[in-house]
């Protein structure tokens, strides 16, 4: 019996030696790391030779290029990635920083560790999508062009001699990125001694230069959906569910790519219930000011997420519409408890007899999911292999467990047969 216990404990302590060390590879899904996430973009085409570096050519198997890698451009950093009809908009959240880098693969001074094939210097470099102007690009130039929300397409960032400063076989930063749309290329010439080499006698004549670039895009993005409204006199913030007299101002803090839809109700002539102003319905800006009265719900939307924050503000002086925000009671309620001698007391909330009968609501903002569709998230798929592998694993130690039993009870029965015959 001692045998089967030790011979139990040295399974136990081997299932679970095998779950902590398979933990952390299952926690993370491919293309990232324990340092966080990583997403990486590019390949490379054959750009021609001296065509700007415009086009776009596949790499075949005559190619001097073919089957291999010069590098690959790395985005980390970021909260989680989505799509946007094929292009990766990384979201961030307070913190992050949206980092780029390349990943350089090769030796530059031989390439697919061939001595005659080298990153060649193009001294007459150019870009004629981004409209970069002739200029010496050295060895591999890596360009950045940035498109801001208003789609103003910025001065491309031109790094010059790129790849002389960049160490093999790591991930060389370049630049953080705030929200916009960019389009980030490496451009680079290969140049093949053994393509001019006389075949005859070891002199270089003519050898073969080609141009090569690595081209992506990608968005980035603000994962949050929040709006704050100001009182448009005081300056102060506004919470959901208030009220001012001076009116308000959105302000998006810097989340240039959130939509806003804003309703405004009115008090109907009956006094007894809201009506919505349908003249006034309208999406709504970042800065834009609202002072005339009326009961404002306004949705800011964030069309990567699926999620949505929904705000309430009344602009006016009428006590009962400073109640119907304040309590979340309709209307016509709160008319009643008036007419039954109630008060409506500064804060908004509603007294009566010297005692509070309704209380303010909380006045967090409403933020729910506008669509059951989820974006897509970079390697979803990863974590949710724990759960399998621990339930095929504790099936397979309840079968040990039971072997093991029913081995001991054979082995108890044989005994006991044993002792019996000797007697």
């Amino acid at each position: 019996m001692k045998r089967d216990s030790k011979r139990l404990g040295i399974i136990l302590t081997t299932i679970l030696a095998v779950l902590l060390l398979a933990g952390p590879s299952l926690a993370l899904g491919e293309g990232e790391s324990s340092d966080g996430t990583k997403y990486y973009l590019g390949n490379s085409v054959n750009a021609g030779k001296d065509t700007g570096y415009s086009e776009d050519n596949a790499i075949d198997k005559d190619d001097v290029h073919y089957s291999w890698e010069l590098g690959q451009f790395v985005v980390s950093d970021y909260t989680r990635v989505a799509d946007d009809d094929g292009t990766p908009v990384f979201l961030k959240n307070v913190g992050d920083e949206v980092t780029l880098s390349f990943n350089l693969q090769q030796d530059i001074n031989q390439l697919n560790g061939n001595a005659n094939v080298t990153i060649d210097s193009d001294l007459n470099g150019y870009d004629q999508r981004l409209g970069v102007p002739q200029q010496d690009f050295g060895r591999g130039t890596l360009i950045i062009q940035y498109t801001d929300y208003q789609n103003n397409h910025h001065t491309p960032t031109v790094y010059s001699n790129y790849l002389d400063g960049v160490s093999t076989g790591a991930d060389t930063k370049v630049t953080t990125f705030e929200e916009g749309d960019y389009e980030v290329v490496l451009d680079y010439s290969i140049k093949n001694v053994n393509h001019g080499r006389l075949p005859w006698v070891n002199i270089e004549i003519l050898p073969g230069v080609t141009d090569y670039t690595i081209r992506t895009k990608f968005k980035v993005r603000n994962g949050n959906c929040m709006v704050y409204p100001f009182d448009v006199k005081t300056g102060d913030e506004l919470t959901n569910t208030a009220f001012t007299e001076n009116g308000f101002r959105l302000d998006l803090a810097r989340s240039r790519y959130l939509d806003i839809d804003v309703k405004k109700e009115i008090l109907a002539d009956n006094g007894n219930e809201l009506v919505p102003d349908t003249r006034f319905n309208k999406p709504a800006r970042d800065g834009e000011e609202f002072t005339d009265e009326g009961v404002y719900t306004f949705t800011v939307t964030n069309r990567y997420t699926g999620q949505s924050t929904t705000k309430m503000i009344y602009v006016g002086n009428d006590p009962v519409l400073n109640a119907y925000v304040t309590t979340g009671k309709s209307v016509s309620d709160i008319q009643a408890l008036l007419a039954d001698g109630a008060t409506v007391n500064e804060d908004g909330t509603i007294a009566q007899h010297g005692k509070t009968i309704a209380e303010a609501q909380p006045a967090s903002e409403d933020v729910r999911a506008s669509s059951p569709a989820e974006p897509s998230v970079e390697n979803e798929g990863g974590p949710s292999l724990v759960v399998p592998i621990v339930a095929a694993a504790a099936v397979a130690l309840l079968l040990v467990v039971a072997i093991i039993k029913r081995s001991s009870k054979k082995k108890t029965a044989d005994d006991t047969d044993d002792s019996h015959n000797e007697e």
